[in-house]
């Protein structure tokens, strides 16, 4: 049962409120100020979760962009002009701190906090509170990228009207990280094409356990209207649950362990997916270190219709997991197999990525101290 934030019961509306109600609109004052924080809470259900009972990272990532969608949305259409839906287009990197289990409730809470020209950046975090013992924790954190496309053509990308800022030093930093994510944007191009080879052939000779081959999964998904917008585009949010699942199935063959998400590196959504496409979600391992395993997931769409029409790279990113006991205590991750300078280059470009992530939690953490 999904439980929205409950909202006051609905009265009629004096012509004279309607009418300041739109006069309002375009000023970008404090009115759409108000627009800019949204809340929503779902009590986790089994099939919110693995066999464990830990609420898959893939769901919690589905939420994240519902709650990021709705604020970007409403906020983008404050504004005079044609109605317009907020489009993802990156999540930067994602942090899982804590698990989320069956029965708590999560709540999610979602905030503008920054505005160029034509793109807004929504950050969000994850409560999950245990409705038995009132424990609440932090559970995750995010930040995604929207575009505003117009209603009347998606292809438009509509103007976002500027939020106000409480200092000027919080318009700098969020001027630096939206120049940030635009450079790693412009730089993940260059990968997007890099061919995924097929997964193994049943009659071919088993692969060694532990080897990239070995744990390289994909899942073909055909898409209907319930994974779609108004616009007939698929919602971001299906598309990281689905790389979600395939990314757990591959740990899972690596570790034969319970594994859970830790964190997403940025997800960059490079071009739409139309409702009626095929999409194939394809994971392979990376890297290892002694606790974790970075798998690389690529969504190749194409359309099922029109035979002529070629396969394109739609999403691609990195997600780290971990290996868990009974009691939800970390476990060593077998080593793996690299066979090949390919696999050796993406071993140490994985390598550099863990290391890079470690000294930015130890710097975080010093700040926090």
């Amino acid at each position: 049962m999904s439980c929205f934030i409950p909202r006051r019961p609905a009265h009629k509306v004096d012509k004279r409120v309607t009418a300041a109600i739109r006069s309002q609109r375009g000023r970008g004052d404090a009115s759409s100020q108000q627009d800019s924080k949204y809340e929503l809470s779902r009590i986790m259900r089994p099939d919110d979760a693995n066999i464990v009972g830990n609420v898959h990272g893939g769901t919690i990532l589905k939420m994240i962009e519902e709650a990021g969608c709705i604020v970007g949305t409403r906020h983008c259409n404050t504004q005079d002009g044609d109605r317009c839906m907020a489009a993802l287009v990156r999540v930067e990197k994602t942090e899982f701190l804590f698990p989320v289990f069956i029965g708590e409730v999560a709540h999610v809470t979602a905030e503008i906090t920054y505005t160029s020209t034509h793109s807004l950046e929504v950050q969000v975090q994850v409560m999950s509170e245990n409705i038995l013992t009132g424990v609440k924790k932090l559970a995750n954190k995010a930040a995604l990228w929207y575009v505003p496309c117009s209603l009347k053509n998606v292809d438009k990308i509509m103007d976002v009207p500027p939020i106000k800022y409480a200092s000027a030093d919080q318009e700098e930093l969020g001027r630096k990280r939206y120049g940030a994510q635009k450079m790693e944007r412009q730089e993940t191009k260059a990968r997007i094409e890099d061919v995924v080879p097929p997964p193994p052939n049943p009659e071919d000779p088993p692969k060694g356990q532990h080897t990239v081959g070995f744990s390289q999964s994909s899942l073909i998904h055909l898409v209907g209207p319930s994974d779609c917008t108004i616009h007939n585009y698929v919602h971001g949010g299906v598309t990281m649950k689905l790389m979600d699942e395939v990314a757990g199935i591959v740990a899972a063959r690596h570790c034969r362990t319970n594994i859970v998400t830790a964190s997403v590196e940025a997800i960059n959504f490079h071009r739409k997916i139309i409702k009626g496409c095929v999409v194939t979600v394809t994971g392979r391992l990376t890297f290892a270190s002694n606790k974790s395993m970075e798998i690389e997931v690529f969504v190749d769409a194409s359309s099922l219709m029109e035979a002529g029409k070629e396969k394109y790279r739609a999403v691609s990113a990195f997600f780290t997991y971990i290996s868990l006991d009974k009691a939800n205590k970390a476990l060593p991750v077998p080593p793996l197999k690299i066979d090949g300078e390919e696999e050796k280059r993406r071993f140490e470009e994985g390598n550099a990525r863990y290391l890079q992530s470690k000294a930015k939690r130890l710097a975080e953490k010093e700040r926090q101290e």
